[in-house]
């Protein structure tokens, strides 16, 4: 299947959205995320390249174990990575503060690729 050209990343994001269709794997991501950056400043603050290292393992294992058997498709990462990323840290911030349900509503009601009931 041919790579999906996105102009911009606010057309990337409800395609993103709609990859992360499952409340658990959004969940999985969060956790992931949240690992990860916590995981950078401790590298930063210790200059530490081991948790530099470790902080991407961190970060993409719980993301990857919610697509491959929970929401049953290939992160974005592989397709687009950059925006990817970016999104990951918009979604997270949007869950950790209680606005990501009506975000993707939001998107849900002008895009045909979000099931808010999977």
């Amino acid at each position: 299947m041919a790579k999906r050209k996105f102009e911009s990343f606010e057309e990337f994001w409800p395609y993103y959205l709609g990859e992360h269709e499952n409340r658990t794997n959004r969940t999985l991501h969060a956790i992931g995320t949240t690992a990860a950056c916590v995981t950078l400043g401790m590298a930063a603050a210790r200059k530490s390249p081991k948790l530099l290292a470790l902080a991407p393992v961190l970060g993409y294992a719980p993301a990857w174990i919610g697509h491959f058997l929970i929401e049953k498709n290939k992160p974005a990462t592989f397709k687009h990575p950059l925006w990817s990323l970016k999104a990951d840290l918009r979604m997270a911030s949007l869950m950790l503060t209680g606005q990501l349900d009506d975000e993707m509503a939001r998107v849900a009601a002008h895009a045909d690729v979000i099931d808010l009931y999977k």
